[in-house]
Protein backbone atom coordinates (compact mmCIF):
# COMPACT_ATOMS: atom_id res chain seq x y z
CA UNK A 1 0.00 0.00 0.00
CA UNK A 2 2.67 2.57 1.03
CA UNK A 3 4.31 1.82 -2.94
CA UNK A 4 0.90 2.75 -4.42
CA UNK A 5 0.98 6.20 -2.44
CA UNK A 6 4.92 6.90 -3.57
CA UNK A 7 4.34 5.96 -7.08
CA UNK A 8 1.38 8.29 -7.12
CA UNK A 9 3.28 10.96 -5.58
CA UNK A 10 6.72 10.68 -7.51
CA UNK A 11 4.95 10.33 -10.51
CA UNK A 12 2.02 13.04 -10.05
CA UNK A 13 5.12 15.20 -8.62
CA UNK A 14 7.09 14.91 -11.88
CA UNK A 15 4.04 15.80 -13.81
CA UNK A 16 4.26 19.22 -11.76
CA UNK A 17 8.46 19.44 -11.94
CA UNK A 18 7.69 19.58 -15.92
CA UNK A 19 5.27 21.88 -15.75
CA UNK A 20 7.00 24.26 -13.59
CA UNK A 21 9.95 24.02 -16.37
CA UNK A 22 7.45 24.77 -19.03
CA UNK A 23 6.51 28.24 -16.93
CA UNK A 24 10.64 28.91 -15.89
CA UNK A 25 12.91 27.55 -18.77
CA UNK A 26 10.31 27.30 -21.87
CA UNK A 27 8.72 31.00 -20.45
CA UNK A 28 5.28 29.10 -21.56
CA UNK A 29 2.01 30.76 -20.30
CA UNK A 30 -0.63 29.01 -18.10
CA UNK A 31 -2.33 28.46 -21.09
CA UNK A 32 0.02 26.98 -23.56
CA UNK A 33 1.24 24.61 -20.80
CA UNK A 34 -2.10 23.61 -20.33
CA UNK A 35 -3.27 22.58 -23.71
CA UNK A 36 0.03 21.15 -24.01
CA UNK A 37 -0.53 18.96 -21.02
CA UNK A 38 -3.98 18.17 -22.49
CA UNK A 39 -2.58 17.17 -26.54
CA UNK A 40 0.16 15.45 -24.47
CA UNK A 41 -2.87 13.11 -22.71
CA UNK A 42 -4.58 12.41 -25.98
CA UNK A 43 -1.60 11.91 -27.74
CA UNK A 44 -0.57 9.06 -25.23
CA UNK A 45 -4.06 7.96 -24.73
CA UNK A 46 -4.47 7.62 -28.95
CA UNK A 47 -1.34 5.26 -28.95
CA UNK A 48 -2.49 3.51 -25.46
CA UNK A 49 0.54 4.94 -23.47
CA UNK A 50 -1.83 6.44 -20.38
CA UNK A 51 -3.20 3.61 -19.20
CA UNK A 52 -0.03 1.72 -17.85
CA UNK A 53 0.68 4.96 -16.40
CA UNK A 54 -2.55 5.06 -14.70
CA UNK A 55 -2.28 1.67 -13.65
CA UNK A 56 1.17 1.79 -12.40
CA UNK A 57 0.72 5.52 -10.80
CA UNK A 58 -2.73 5.47 -9.72
CA UNK A 59 -4.19 8.72 -8.87
CA UNK A 60 -0.94 10.48 -9.75
CA UNK A 61 -1.43 9.95 -13.24
CA UNK A 62 -5.47 10.37 -13.25
CA UNK A 63 -5.63 13.85 -10.95
CA UNK A 64 -3.19 16.25 -13.40
CA UNK A 65 -4.62 17.95 -16.12
CA UNK A 66 -3.16 14.98 -18.76
CA UNK A 67 -5.49 12.49 -17.84
CA UNK A 68 -8.09 14.60 -19.33
CA UNK A 69 -6.75 14.41 -22.32
CA UNK A 70 -6.24 10.99 -22.36
CA UNK A 71 -10.54 10.59 -21.21
CA UNK A 72 -11.06 12.67 -24.08
CA UNK A 73 -9.50 10.13 -26.49
CA UNK A 74 -10.93 7.06 -24.18
CA UNK A 75 -14.20 8.27 -24.95
CA UNK A 76 -13.99 8.58 -28.83
CA UNK A 77 -11.87 5.55 -28.97
CA UNK A 78 -14.93 4.05 -27.64
CA UNK A 79 -18.08 5.20 -29.17
CA UNK A 80 -16.37 5.37 -32.37
CA UNK A 81 -16.35 2.03 -32.81
CA UNK A 82 -20.10 2.06 -31.76
CA UNK A 83 -21.35 4.98 -33.49
CA UNK A 84 -18.93 6.02 -35.95
CA UNK A 85 -18.04 9.28 -36.74
CA UNK A 86 -20.88 10.57 -34.94
CA UNK A 87 -19.36 8.81 -31.88
CA UNK A 88 -16.13 10.70 -32.09
CA UNK A 89 -17.94 13.73 -31.06
CA UNK A 90 -20.64 12.73 -28.34
CA UNK A 91 -18.26 10.31 -26.69
CA UNK A 92 -15.29 13.16 -25.96
CA UNK A 93 -18.36 14.35 -23.65
CA UNK A 94 -20.11 12.13 -22.45
CA UNK A 95 -16.94 10.68 -21.02
CA UNK A 96 -15.46 13.68 -19.76
CA UNK A 97 -19.17 16.06 -19.21
CA UNK A 98 -18.77 15.47 -15.16
CA UNK A 99 -15.08 17.11 -14.93
CA UNK A 100 -16.73 19.98 -17.79
CA UNK A 101 -19.97 20.47 -15.37
CA UNK A 102 -17.98 21.03 -12.44
CA UNK A 103 -15.69 22.69 -13.42
CA UNK A 104 -18.47 25.53 -14.79
CA UNK A 105 -20.26 24.98 -11.71
CA UNK A 106 -17.48 25.91 -9.17
CA UNK A 107 -16.08 28.75 -11.24
CA UNK A 108 -19.29 30.27 -11.56
CA UNK A 109 -19.79 30.04 -7.35
CA UNK A 110 -16.08 31.53 -6.85
CA UNK A 111 -16.89 33.85 -9.05
CA UNK A 112 -20.06 35.07 -7.07
CA UNK A 113 -17.99 34.22 -3.48
CA UNK A 114 -14.91 36.11 -4.40
CA UNK A 115 -14.78 40.05 -6.50
CA UNK A 116 -13.11 39.65 -10.00
CA UNK A 117 -10.86 41.85 -10.69
CA UNK A 118 -11.08 43.38 -13.79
Amino acid sequence: MLAMFFWAFVIGGLICVVGQLLFDVAKLTPAHTLSLFVVIGAVLGGFELYEPLVDFAGAGATIPIVSFGNSLVGGAMLEADKHGLVGVLTGMFEITSSGISAAIIFGFIGALVFRPKG
